[in-house]
């Protein structure tokens, strides 16, 4: 079988954007809710030294929908001086509607950003044309090119694919970072792309099935659990670019079990748990402070650690940590 990242040219426009492993940065936090900026410097190390190829910061493992203004920024400043320009590293300015989007660009423009991960307009209710120009108006504000981020969970609308290979095509976004849970829908759209020379940089956000994804034809992966273990998506990455796909099975194996931890909260759902999750892990595992999450949300406790805690064990992760 011929791999969809094999060594195979591709077509300039996809060549050009950011492939590979791109993890969607938790944002690591004081007891008191404040940013952690050291747990954060040892967090981003944790992400280099895995190998990584880019950084997503302020998505949703990020917490972007609690923060305010001052916070957003804040997290931009230190996680751009962490990373020194030693990976690209894109940003979300996700916000309700247009005119707010294009005001969290020019907040971030100081900052040295590689481009700008942008969610359909929501709250109020938008179709097709109103998310086509939504993207047109913010891309042309724009200083760095725009991701489309499809996560229908938390906007309420799926971004069609005719509508993303049209506004890859006419150059208003770059590529598709997709959250949308629906594998049938991602494969089309790799399809679809394919068949209209890759205008789109596709990018599954899909940790547990990040195999298929690459089978289907996806360029990379922007797993929340990769802020976890950014080692094995990058393992499984370079397997897929390879062709070996044995490997690269073993790789979402290991890490579809280690994607349990997010189950073991029972009492706690969506990114409390979630995030949560990957938080306490990264506790457990010596690399930031505290798993302290942003009002309203609550930390793990409890049993639940000690569970979390055991997978690493039986996932490999535990052994060298630093705690």
């Amino acid at each position: 079988m011929t791999s969809p990242q094999s060594s195979t040219p591709t077509p300039a426009s996809a060549s050009e954007g950011l492939t590979g492993v791109v993890p969607p940065l938790i944002t690591p936090l004081t007891a008191d809710g404040e940013l952690d900026v050291p747990s954060l410097e040892r967090l981003v190390a944790h992400l280099l030294e895995g190998g990584v190829d880019g950084i997503f910061a302020l998505g949703s493992s990020g917490e972007i929908a609690y923060f305010d203004d001052a916070r957003r920024a804040q997290v931009l400043e230190a996680v751009t001086g962490v990373v020194a320009g030693q990976v690209p590293v894109i940003a979300g300015v996700i916000d309700t509607q247009t005119h707010r989007v294009i005001q969290q660009i020019r907040a971030a423009e100081r900052f040295d950003l590689s481009g700008y991960v942008v969610t359909a307009p929501f709250y109020a209710i938008t179709g097709p044309e109103e998310i086509d120009t939504h993207f047109r108006t913010v891309a042309a504000a724009a200083d760095a090119p725009l991701w489309a981020y499809d996560i229908p969970v938390c906007v309420h609308v799926k971004l069609a694919a005719a509508q993303l290979l049209q506004l890859g095509r006419d150059g208003v976004i770059t590529g598709v970072k997709d959250s949308s849970g629906d594998d049938v829908g991602f494969r089309r759209l790799s399809a679809a792309n394919r068949a209209a020379g890759s205008p789109l940089t596709l990018l599954t956000g899909h940790e547990v099935v990040v195999d298929g994804a690459y089978l289907a034809g996806a360029d990379g992966s922007v797993p929340g659990l990769g802020n976890v273990d950014p080692a094995g998506y990058t393992r499984m990455h370079r397997a897929a670019q390879a062709g070996d796909w044995e490997q690269v099975r073993l790789e979402q194996d290991r890490l579809a079990a280690l994607f349990e931890i997010v189950f073991q909260p029972t009492d706690k759902v969506g990114p409390a748990a979630g995030v949560g999750a990957f938080k306490t892990a990264l506790r457990e595992l010596g690399i930031i402070s505290t798993n302290a999450m942003t009002v309203p949300m609550s930390p793990i406790e409890g049993e639940a650690v000690g569970r979390i805690r055991a997978i690493l064990e039986q996932t490999g992760l535990l052994d060298g940590a630093h705690a």
